[in-house]
């Protein structure tokens, strides 16, 4: 290779290392572009719903919060931060649905002691009725507005002869209270605490049929309350769905399957527990003699379920006694039929004793 060529080769490469370096030094000498930054939303905060509130509602803590809300589309109607007091509007019902994120209006909410307040407060279909109660049938006043209660008849259940049992059955169960005498809110004192105080009626939240079941109830014998805990709701809603009794079907979403299953929860249902004087005393039997029959009275235990007319075979087993009627065509031959009862008694197994013939 001659030195021309030699020379053309170092400056190609003198050239390229030169144009590398610079290339570099342009790169590295450039500043980042900078991101355009996000503009801050400008305006006050309104309230606005954090989720959907169907009509009927309960405003609480976590159903509402404030939410920067563009200065020129706040309207007058808008609950603003700073001009509104949050706690005022805990316990207040909406009377109009509410979509999620969208600002609640003063119209949409029904304070406590307004005109329909009540009848906002009301599920779909359901109704209020008032029963009258006193300190020791309405939980010594430990009841308040939405508490969930079960409402329980105990009467006086009068014999054939006079005689009376005395028994007590829960007739209805999970039903919501509404109000406490003329008031639909929790009374709290200057430190906050809740106020406990007796009160002579409470309304509660029942379907039509339940509220005529309320109102016959009332005239039978007296009622009395017994507060639910706050657990029940999901073991009755558990045991509901475990019997087939809720039907689910399966293209719900997430959400309106929690809501059916809410709502589902708070259904008032009939009760089925009951408990006589003779659960309770030896001295009061389950079903009650005539107060005419002395030799079924003289009978300890001894439960009589009917009183027939005529010629009768008691038959005692154990501590029980049945009465069999004679037929009319052996009126005549009542010694013949107290042998043959007789007879019979000793023949079967569980008899103890032989027949006894009255006229």
């Amino acid at each position: 290779m001659d030195r021309k060529k030699l020379f053309l080769l170092l400056g190609a490469l003198i050239v390229a290392i030169g144009t590398a370096l610079a290339a570099r030094s342009m790169f590295a000498g450039a500043s980042a572009p900078q991101a355009a930054a996000a503009p801050q939303p400008q305006g006050p905060k309104v309230l606005v719903a954090k989720r959907a509130l169907p009509v009927g509602t309960i405003i609480t803590a976590d159903a509402v919060g404030y939410q920067l809300w563009p200065k020129e589309m706040v309207q007058d109607a808008y609950f603003v931060d700073g001009e509104a007091d949050m706690n005022k509007l805990l316990g207040t019902v909406v009377r109009h649905p509410i979509t999620a994120g969208e600002p609640v209006t003063q119209g949409a909410l029904v304070y406590p002691g307004d005109r329909g307040f009540l009848a906002a407060a009301l599920g779909p279909g359901m109704r209020a009725v008032t029963i009258p109660v006193s300190e020791k049938t309405g939980v010594g006043g430990f009841i308040f507005p939405g508490d969930h209660v079960d409402l329980m008849l105990t009467q006086s259940v009068d014999g054939n002869g006079g005689e009376s049992l005395k028994a007590t059955e829960t007739i209805l169960k999970n039903l919501r209270v509404l109000a406490t005498d003329q008031k639909t809110e929790t009374t709290t004192d200057d430190s906050g605490k809740t106020v406990v105080k007796a009160f002579r009626t409470v309304t509660l939240e029942a379907t039509p049929k339940v509220a005529e079941e309320i109102q016959v109830a009332q005239t039978i014998g007296t009622l009395s309350l017994a507060l639910r805990s706050l657990a029940d709701d999901q073991a009755d809603l558990d045991k509901m769905l475990a019997s087939s009794d809720v039907n689910i079907p399966d293209n719900l979403s997430k959400d309106a399957e929690n809501k059916l299953l809410r709502q589902v929860s708070t259904i008032p249902q009939k009760g089925d527990d009951f408990v006589t004087g003779g659960d309770i005393s030896r001295f009061q039997r389950r079903t009650v003699p005539p107060k005419g029959d002395q030799n079924a009275a003289q009978v300890s235990g001894a439960a009589v379920s009917s009183v027939p007319s005529g010629p009768v075979v008691r038959v005692f087993r154990g501590n029980s006694m049945s009465a069999q009627p004679l037929g009319g065509a052996v009126k005549g031959m009542v010694g013949a039929e107290a042998q043959g009862a007789s007879r019979a008694g000793r023949t079967m197994g569980s008899a103890t004793a032989a027949g006894m013939v009255a006229g």
